[in-house]
């Protein structure tokens, strides 16, 4: 996607010469994009979760895991509205506010894009399938409907991936006279930055549902609802989250090191190396100003070390960068930043599966404790802050470039219209679109608690269009 472009010091910064509509419209991008980026891991892991409680309630006749699965789908229904309102703004965004993009390229960018939308569509009859199936369907044939949620979840996932993967590292095209031709469409997903952007984006959507939602009950547990179903709904996504954790920090130092091999200008500014050098140390914090890092504490031969194993591993720095194609000091530090409080996070999140492990282990069970759950309270927040930092990483760390090498930003952006009046109306959608799907949740809320207090007062005894208790009793018998 476009590059986005931040506040600096309550000011926003634009290169002189650029045209009046790239400010605004790096803003748009950066707003609808940051929101959409955080419902993708609901649609591809919170539905997984989901399908483990399915399978848990009726494989141990477990009833408060199906209540949990039951509920569940209806969260996941919600967002998956909201997440097809805000894709479908960004689908639009792409053509009107990049038109240079999709007009010389979309030949090629547009590839990706149109098997996502094949996905979108399966994705969507599946889930409706799913959820009207809870009143309607045999359990397991019920459970098997639900299988193609997260699968075609996924799918929709890598085909985003795969474009911004080709914007970062454009491949499968020929470029004569100015025009795309001979496009290979396999060339063009399977990119040389695909694989490991694909699976550094699925490990942190199941990151970011499992801790999410473990954290929602370990609020639940913290004000007193200390029931079964409650351990359970912290138990099943933090189990998922902690299995995950350690595998996405070791698919991001590989990552970074691909990203040193073939991206270099975005690794110079991720460690905010001045100069091409060896011995290049490892800068924590720091803020790039006019060639220096001023501020930060270096590890001597650090960034050396962690690209090359060895200390002499040279690092091309942001000296080798043309001036012209050199983004600004403050994009530099900004990508510097969001790294390390990506990595900072990842980390402090290890520590807490660790911790969960071990405590798990020697209770025998789900661990109480206040200030673990504290700490895993927290965890669904701390780990979207370092899905927002990863994208503003892989995004203004290509700055200059739309598509790196072959289109500038400032190039890609629309010339006419007025982009601001553009932006005011899509932040006023985002805001409607926020507010209802709050107050849907807050109706399935006060639902499930009145339910919960008063057995009876819904239909099945739970929810709407869900098993009734009889059919419960029935979906935990043998062979059923």
């Amino acid at each position: 996607m476009p590059d986005l472009l931040h506040p600096v010091g309550g000011q926003l910064l634009a290169a002189a010469g650029d045209p009046s509509q790239l400010l605004p419209a790096r803003e748009q991008m950066a707003f609808t994009l940051g929101f959409h980026i955080i419902l993708v891991p609901f649609g591809v892991a919170f539905t997984f979760l989901m399908l483990i409680a399915n399978w848990r309630g009726l494989r141990r006749g477990d009833g408060q895991a199906l209540v949990l699965a039951r509920r569940w789908s209806q969260v996941s229904a919600v967002l998956f509205a909201v997440g097809a309102v805000s894709g479908t703004v960004l689908s639009f965004e792409l053509g009107l506010l990049w038109p240079r993009l999709m007009g010389r390229y979309g030949a090629a960018f547009g590839i990706p894009f149109a098997i996502e939308g094949l996905f979108f569509f399966l994705e969507a009859i599946f889930v409706a399938i799913y959820i009207y199936g809870w009143d309607r369907m045999r359990p397991w044939a019920h459970f098997w409907t639900g299988i193609p949620v997260p699968l075609t979840g996924i799918g929709g996932t890598l085909s985003v991936v795969a474009a911004n993967g080709w914007m970062n590292q454009p491949a499968g095209f020929t470029l004569r006279d100015g025009e795309v031709v001979d496009v290979r469409p396999l060339g063009v997903i399977f990119n040389g930055a695909f694989w490991y952007e694909a699976l550094h984006m699925l490990l942190a959507a199941y990151m970011i549902a499992g801790f999410t939602v473990a954290g929602v009950y370990a609020v639940g547990i913290l004000r007193g609802r200390n029931d079964r179903r409650h351990r359970l709904g912290l138990a099943i996504p933090l189990t998922v989250a902690a299995i995950v954790t350690p595998v996405q920090i070791f698919v991001g130092d590989v990552a970074a090191r691909e990203v040193y091999q073939n991206e270099p200008a975005k690794f110079a500014a991720i460690e905010t190396v001045p100069t091409t050098s060896t011995h290049v140390p490892e800068t924590l914090l720091g803020v790039y100003v006019d060639g220096t890092v001023r501020f930060g504490l270096d590890i001597p031969n650090g960034a050396s070390l962690l690209s090359g194993f060895s200390p002499s591993t040279r690092i091309q720095g942001l000296d080798a960068i043309p001036p012209e194609l050199r983004p600004p000091d403050h994009l530099i530090t900004l990508v510097h930043w969001s790294f390390q409080i990506m990595v900072g996070i990842g980390f402090a999140l290890l520590a807490l599966s660790i911790w969960f492990a071990v405590a798990a282990r020697r209770h025998r069970g789900v661990p109480t404790g206040r200030w673990f759950l504290r700490c895993t309270a927290v965890s669904g927040v701390a780990a979207i802050v370092a899905l927002e930092c990863g994208w503003i990483v892989t995004e203004v760390g290509r700055q200059p470039w739309t598509v790196v090498g072959y289109l500038l930003t400032r190039d890609a952006v629309t010339t006419s219209g007025n982009v601001w009046l553009f932006f005011a109306a899509t932040l006023a959608l985002y805001a409607a679109v926020t507010y209802g799907s709050f107050v849907a949740l807050g109706l399935l809320r006060r639902r499930w608690r009145r339910a919960d207090e008063e057995p009876g007062a819904e239909p099945d005894g739970d929810v709407p269009y869900g098993p009734s208790r009889a059919r419960e009793t029935a979906a935990a018998e043998p062979g059923r």
